[in-house]
């Protein structure tokens, strides 16, 4: 296999709904992002589904076996997500990855049921590394019902240049202030508020844009691969941040992957909205917004 130019590896999921389910995932999420922006895309994954190539159009996929695909149910109730999981895929290993795509210039571990062990950032040299770890920061009981835990990432120090989570992947009480030192770019999504930036030392403040909200599954995946996609051509971690918020806006408009944006639609509605900037937060500030 020739190698992508972005690359996402964890599992696809099926997210259950009341007419069946929907394709779900970092995987399928951030992947189908980044073809949509223009990249070349690729997503190595594991699961029981036989029609990736057809949901995923434009994506290359190494689809590892499995008797089952990891499978949510997700409920929203006043923005919060609360989550059941019903099936877990086989784990992925560092000896699946095909060999080109270990040369893949951006490479996006989104793991969602600890399905990818963090070492696997060892194996991309000189490469864009991305994190989406909330997988890592789950844990579920015997009945599906899954809830935070607190993890640090110490483990992925000095293989990780951008990690991007959900405010509600972090356990109650866990403060972020202090939270991933060695990150150079930590982002926290906030939905509707925006995210939250660390970057040089200090935190801003990133602005939601406007959304005629549908369904926000899936937003916080768009997120991380458009900053990144916009972080590799431009180095520059304040346009990125709005370039990706305004992504992940425009994706909540329509059902699972259907509304994801293409470049040209991100780019329509961030002229819509040019007054957007990235505020930097005064010292204190970051307790008031948490």
């Amino acid at each position: 296999m020739t190698a992508p130019q972005f690359l996402v590896i964890g599992h696809v999921c099926r997210d259950l709904h009341e007419g069946g389910h929907r394709l779900g995932g970092t995987a399928a999420y951030a992947s189908f992002t980044a073809q949509r922006l223009g990249f070349r895309a690729a997503a190595l994954t594991s699961s029981a589904e036989t029609d990736l190539a057809y949901l995923l159009p434009g994506v290359d996929i190494c689809n590892l076996p499995s008797s089952v695909t990891t499978t949510f149910q997700n409920m929203y109730s006043r923005g919060t997500r609360q989550q059941r999981l019903h099936a877990v895929a086989s784990e992925i290993q560092p000896p699946d990855m095909p060999p080109d795509w270990l040369h893949t210039p951006v490479v996006l571990l989104g793991p969602i049921v600890h399905e990818i062990a963090p070492s696997f950032a060892t194996a991309f040299q000189g490469s864009l590394v991305g994190i989406n770890p909330q997988g890592w920061m789950r844990q579920w009981d015997a009945r599906g019902r899954v809830s935070p835990v607190i993890w640090d990432g110490d483990a992925l120090e000095g293989l990780a240049q951008v990690v991007v989570l959900g405010e509600s992947d972090l356990k109650p009480g866990q403060r972020l202030e202090g939270w991933l030192e060695w990150v150079p770019v930590l982002l926290v999504t906030q939905s509707e508020q925006g995210a939250l930036m660390r970057y040089g030392g200090d935190w801003y403040r990133v602005p939601a844009y406007s959304a005629q909200e549908v369904d926000p599954t899936g937003a916080g995946d768009v997120f991380a691969a458009a900053f990144l996609v916009r972080y590799h051509e431009t180095g520059d971690p304040y346009a990125s941040a709005l370039f990706a918020s305004c992504a992940a806006a425009v994706s909540v408009e329509g059902l699972g992957l259907e509304a994801i944006p293409s470049r040209r639609q991100v780019k329509a509605r961030m002229e819509k909205h040019s007054g957007m900037e990235v505020v930097r937060l005064q010292p204190g500030e970051l307790l008031e917004v948490l």
